[in-house]
Parts: C-alpha cells; structure tokens; sequence
C-alpha cells in the first residue's frame, strides 16, 4: 500500500506554477470546458469581496479562465450578499435554491445546491474566510482537471499557520485534520494517506463526478467527498496541487469539537452504514457553579447524488 502511495505521490501531485495560463487557456479551448466557481459564505463580509475581485480580475478579465463565479450566501447577518456582489459575483441565497426542500444547515448542503444553479463542466469550490488570496488556489487545482484526461478531482494543498500572536506558528492550523481525519485515512482508506490538506476547503473537480456522489451537508462534507471519489473513480483519478499558504479565520476548540465529531460520524457511516454511535456531542463550558454540559446534534444528514433530483436533471437536458 505504501508503494502504492508513493507511486501516486509522484504522478499525482503538482505545483500552481506547473502549468503555465497559456497552457491552461489553450487546453480548456481544445476541450470545450467551462469553469464555475463556488464560494459558499456564512457573515464573511470582512474576506468575501477581496477573494470575488481577485478571481474577476486576474481569471476572468485578465485571463479568461473562470467562466461563472457565484457566492452561495447561507444566510449571513452581515453584508456579506451584498459585499460580494459589488465586487463582481453572482450571489444566489441557499433558500431560493430547490424551495420544495427546505435547507438544512451546513457546508455540505450550500455545496451540493450550488450545483443546481452553476453550469460549469468544472466546479471548484473556493472557502470565503482567505485573505491575501491567490488566484492559484483556482487555476492551481482546475489545472490537471484541463490538461489531465483521466484526471476527476482535484484538492489544494498548502502551509497552514496558526496565527496566535503577532508571529504565526508554521503548520500548526489544521488541528482537526492531524487528529481526526488523517488518522482515520491512514487506518481505514491508506490509499488516501497522501493527500495532504484532505479537509481543506479548496478543490475542484468534474461535473460529471459530482453529481454522483452523496454530499454530508455539514463539517463532513471533504472527508465524504474524498472517500467517495476514492470508491467512485478510483485513486488515480485524483490530485493534488501546492498552491502556497493558506490563511483564514480559526475555529475555536469547542467549535472543532463539533467540526471532529461529525467528520468522525461521516467516516462511520461509510465503514459501516448498520452500527451508529448516538449522533449528539457534549461538551463543558464553566459557569457560575461549575462546570455546565452543551450537547450539540452531530451533523447525520446526507443529501443524495444530485443527478437523482429531477429539478436537476430537468434543467440539464434543457
């Protein structure tokens, strides 16, 4: 299995710069593609409109590489709707996206309806917390999905620094990955054990793949995702791509409690569908008189392939 990974590692695993914008525009005419990117958003008023204005600019203006951009706004307090409109996307609320089934809260579920309102042959989500975004983190990954036949899906890896302090600590942000996920990789999917960010927000990958996989509507939703590809189209259809340092807001500890439990149950469900652990985390906040517990419901809920939906498969062949 190890030689396995190795083999994949070297065939597999590409750097931003590695193919060049005249390459990249040259393959995606020969192929007839089009490019949608995705940035789901939840009170990210603060980043949003900075990540919308470098993609317009740099690849849809200056290099015509992203067809459609478009801000899923779950719900947001904020002006994140409309910063992100001023600055050059189309946003579309989660709740106008297929009405007759009323959202559920999370990630997973802006994911999986954003596919009803894109047209792209390519979709590359895109987290809406970056800052001092690249236009790497999209050309980097949609890259082997144009020049590279064979290959489907596509993960961003990157340098993730905590910033704790005026001096951010190298690597030490993704703490629910080095815990949860890429132990439960290398013990029960070791094929995928050389991804390197496996939770990681940015990836890409062919319409025709994601409309047959089964999205967790929550924290869940990478980890299914990947898995499923994985069993899906098999490990050498997937990549991944270096596309530098990743920047963004942190979760506090109680919040990646909860962000590790539904990744843990996502990954239970898939290794055995008929024996569930109780789908509730408690945790423990001090109050007054000692310690409180906070249970919170674990993200369950999946939604099916989207090529099961008939508003979807309606509006594909019109």
């Amino acid at each position: 299995m190890l030689e396995e990974v190795e083999h994949w590692l070297t065939r597999r695993s590409w750097s931003a710069g590695d193919r060049t914008p005249d390459r990249l525009l040259a393959a995606k005419a020969a192929r007839g593609a089009t490019v949608s990117v995705v940035l789901p958003a939840l009170d990210e008023q603060e980043t949003v409109g900075a990540i919308v204005a470098v993609i317009r600019r740099e690849l849809m203006e200056r290099v015509r590489l992203v067809d459609e951009l478009v801000v899923i706004d779950s719900g947001s307090a904020d002006r994140t709707a409309e910063v992100a409109a001023a600055a050059g996307a189309r946003v579309v609320h989660r709740d106008t996206i297929l009405p007759r089934l009323p959202a559920l809260p999370g990630k997973g579920e802006v994911l999986w309806r954003s596919l009803l309102v894109t047209r792209g042959d390519i979709v590359c989500f895109v987290d809406a917390d970056l800052r001092e975004f690249s236009p790497d983190f999209v050309s980097g990954i949609v890259g082997p999905l144009l020049t590279e036949p064979e290959v489907q899906f596509v993960k961003a890896m990157y340098d993730r620094p905590l910033r704790q302090g005026p001096a951010p600590e190298s690597g030490q942000g993704g703490r629910v990955t080095e815990l949860v996920a890429r132990p439960l990789l290398n013990l029960h999917w070791p094929r995928l054990a050389g991804f390197v960010q496996p939770l990681g927000g940015e990836y890409a990958a062919r319409r025709s793949l994601l409309e047959r996989l089964p999205f967790p509507v929550g924290y869940g939703v990478e980890l299914g995702l990947l898995v499923d590809a994985l069993h899906t189209v098999g490990l050498d259809a997937l990549a991944q791509v270096d596309v530098g340092v990743r920047l963004h807001r942190h979760q506090d500890d109680r919040a990646l409690g909860r962000m590790a439990a539904a990744i843990y149950r996502t990954a239970q469900l898939r290794l055995q569908r008929g024996h569930l652990v109780r789908p509730l985390l408690t945790q423990f906040e001090r109050g007054e008189d000692g310690f409180v517990p906070r249970t919170h419901a674990v993200d369950t809920e999946e939604r099916p392939p989207m090529r099961e939906i008939a508003e979807y498969t309606a509006g594909r062949a019109a």
